[in-house]
């Protein structure tokens, strides 16, 4: 049992090494995920062009989702980006 049996010419030291090496590099090239920008009402309804109250009815009609943290509604600006052709949709539907 004192036999050693080799399936490769690098030795198992510079094995780990490389393998170590390999990973650190991965994880430096992966780039972290960015944290979700969150905006106030005053941002959002500036970015959407409209007023508090048609923000707030827009929060109601489910076309933008709003976040209560405390006693504040915040919005994730990738979902208020993302719900801009449902509203130009519903504005033009109204008249």
């Amino acid at each position: 049992m004192d036999q050693q049996i080799v399936l490769s010419p690098v030795s198992l030291t510079d094995l780990v090494n490389e393998i170590v090496r390999a990973i650190r590099a991965d994880m430096d090239t992966a780039a972290a995920p960015q944290p979700e920008k969150l905006l106030t009402r005053r941002e959002t309804a500036k970015q959407l062009h409209v007023t508090l109250p048609t923000l707030r009815d827009y929060t109601r009609r489910g076309y933008v989702k709003g976040y209560r943290m405390g006693n504040r509604v915040l919005y994730k600006r990738n979902e208020v980006l993302a719900a801009l052709p449902q509203i130009r949709t519903a504005k033009q539907a109204r008249g």
